[in-house]
């Protein structure tokens, strides 16, 4: 039974979905998610290359089926698969109740299609089309890089009927753009004859990353008002998205979709585990309560929430949209290199993704390597 005085239930009640980004064989073997759904009201789960590389390389979990896929000569890459897609469905067979309870919304999954194909539309569809069949559960999301050759294959996914968490976004008119990609898909679906209300979207804005950035800037120039805007600028951005979510969701475009049973794609709060000591551990959240939104959080900002975070429930983002919009021409006219610091975000991000990944190559290699020694 929760506990419907503590942040997690609160901010629950005002339509935040609480998802954790974390996802590890030992955490659904040993019960750890499961009482996390029961009991920090966690209804989805993101996972990214990261998250895979470091599940893999920690503890003897995967030892066991590392051996069998050694001996069945499987290769690196269908190794690979093997191992991820097998957490993300035994995840997903977890969350199938939530799923259930929430019709579709929630009890989701997320899987993050090969980062080393953020560039090529096509290979992105492929590897899209191939995890939604390898995990084969209707609650997955699979997750495709806003990049602009990321936008078209989102547009293709949701075409095909493929749930898609669309990531890495950081400027407002990428966000736009995905938004954009998103309806084209759902038109196209609709054209294909498929049942639109068996497709979910949400479109994840990282937070924590644009201010580590962004403040570094401001310390550079170093003025009382550039000082002042420090820890300012990812929140205001993601509320600028929110504005744009209503706005396009709202339109008699997607009117005409929604009257066919298609769902708003909703914003995610990404990156929410504050890289900066100075700041509240739990301001990306605390500051981002509202309606039809995710929260994806780390272990760590989650149990900063349930612990000592204020949030009320009350609405955080609804009439802050021209002070937001001020915030960040105030950032640019200070002097900061806003649109090329987030130009420099999303590739430092799918380089960072594409490292974990190669990381996870090498210990899945070693692993497939020992077990074959010792068989």
């Amino acid at each position: 039974m929760t506990n419907p005085t503590h942040a997690l239930q609160r901010i629950s009640d005002a339509g935040v979905s609480v998802w954790l980004d974390d996802l590890s064989r030992e955490a659904l073997t040993s019960g750890e998610l499961a009482q996390l759904v029961a009991e920090r009201n966690v209804v989805g789960v993101t996972t990214n290359p990261t998250i895979f590389a470091k599940a893999l390389s920690e503890g003897t979990s995967y030892d066991a089926q590392l051996a069998q896929l050694a001996a069945d000569g499987a290769d690196l890459d269908q190794a690979v698969l093997t191992l991820t897609t097998d957490d993300v469905r035994d995840a997903c067979d977890l969350f199938a109740d939530t799923f259930r309870a929430t019709d579709g919304k929630d009890g989701r999954v997320s899987i993050e299609v090969d980062p080393r194909l953020a560039r090529d539309t096509e290979a992105t569809i492929e590897s899209a089309h191939k995890l939604w069949n390898t995990v084969d559960r209707p609650n997955l999301c699979v997750k495709i890089p806003a990049t602009l050759e990321g936008l078209p294959a989102i547009t293709a996914a949701t075409a095909a009927g493929i749930s898609v968490n669309v990531t890495l976004i950081f400027s407002l008119d990428r966000y736009r753009a995905v938004t954009q990609a998103y309806v084209d898909g759902l038109e196209k679906a609709q054209q294909a004859g498929i049942d639109l209300t068996t497709i979910r979207s949400v479109a994840s804005v990282f937070l924590s990353r644009i201010d580590a950035k962004v403040d570094d800037s401001l310390d550079q120039i170093g003025s009382e008002e550039a000082l002042a805007l420090r820890g300012k600028t990812a929140i205001a951005g993601a509320r600028l998205c929110y504005q744009v979510f209503e706005e396009v969701f709202s339109t008699p475009r997607f009117a005409a979709l929604a009257a066919e049973g298609a769902h708003r794609q909703r914003p995610l709060w990404a990156s929410t585990g504050t890289k900066n000591p100075e700041y509240p551990d739990t301001m990306y959240v605390d500051e981002l309560v509202a309606a039809d939104v995710v929260n994806t959080m780390p272990h760590k900002t989650l149990d900063a929430v349930y612990d000592h975070s204020p949030a009320t429930g009350a609405d955080q983002v609804q009439g802050t949209f021209d002070a937001s919009r001020a915030v960040l021409d105030d950032v640019v006219r200070v002097g900061v290199p806003y649109e090329r610091i987030l130009a420099e975000l999303e590739t430092g991000g799918v380089d960072s993704f594409e490292k974990s990944w190669a990381e996870l190559l090498q210990t899945v290699t070693e692993g497939l390597q020992a077990a074959t020694e010792k068989g």
